[in-house]
């Protein structure tokens, strides 16, 4: 076989950053991971055992430092967090914010969140996703990065429970107006906001400090939920 004729790798919707990792990151990877941590598998984790206790499970994808994770487990501890980020120093960050709050209803995975969807979790197993601020990809030659596509919808649809929901959140507008279309344009799902597929801000998405400075700044902020229907 030519090079050529290799198969391509899946495109990704994010760059793996190699940033340096702090002390307290690293020692968070090594102390705090064996106690919050999921390592990945190639096959279905056993979520009976997971989940066990909690009344529901609620992924977030892509978490970055967890802020808004930590925010909503905090308040929502009959839930189970399971969040996935791909960036060592986001995890890191997050594992000690996790000890320092003392949360027993978190878990994380440290790996391509598509990935972990495809492979790691069962059919009808989430009563929410969640996807805040994702890479937009602006430009038009990366657009194909977009991590909201047709493979997208369809893992939803897959894992997601009837009434279950999917709660995206953007500061990109041109990215929020490709993401209603996107899902407006899935029989599957219905928006619980507008016509146009926008939301108001539900009260568990807390603002974030990077999204508070943004807003000061005159930056847009969209919301956009949509429930899984009974199909």
């Amino acid at each position: 076989m030519t090079t050529a004729n290799l198969p391509r790798p899946p495109i990704k919707s994010y760059v793996r950053r190699t940033g340096r990792l702090t002390l307290a990151q690293k020692n968070a990877l090594r102390e705090y991971w064996p106690l919050y941590g999921i390592d990945f598998q190639d096959q279905l984790i056993d979520l009976d055992t997971l989940v066990n206790g909690f009344q529901a499970l609620k992924l977030e994808i892509g978490f970055g430092s967890g802020e808004a994770l930590i925010s909503m487990a905090k308040s929502d501890p009959d839930a189970l967090y399971l969040g996935v980020e791909v960036h060592e120093s986001g995890v890191g960050r997050c594992l000690n914010s996790i000890h320092e709050h003392d949360l027993s209803n978190i878990r994380l995975i440290k790996h391509d969140a598509i990935e972990v969807m495809q492979n790691m979790l069962s059919a009808q197993s989430l009563d929410r996703a969640l996807l805040f601020f994702p890479d937009p990809w602006h430009k038009r030659r990366h657009n194909k990065r977009r991590i909201v596509n047709q493979e997208f919808r369809d893992l939803l649809a897959h894992l997601l429970k009837p009434g279950g929901c999917l709660h995206m959140a953007t500061d990109w507008q041109e990215y929020a107006e490709y993401m209603a279309r996107e899902m407006l344009s899935d029989g599957r799902f219905e928006s619980l906001g507008d016509d146009d597929g926008y939301a108001e801000r539900p009260d568990y998405r807390t603002r974030t400090r990077f999204e508070t400075r943004g807003l000061k700044l005159g930056h847009g902020v969209w919301d956009l939920v949509f429930e899984r229907l009974q199909k």
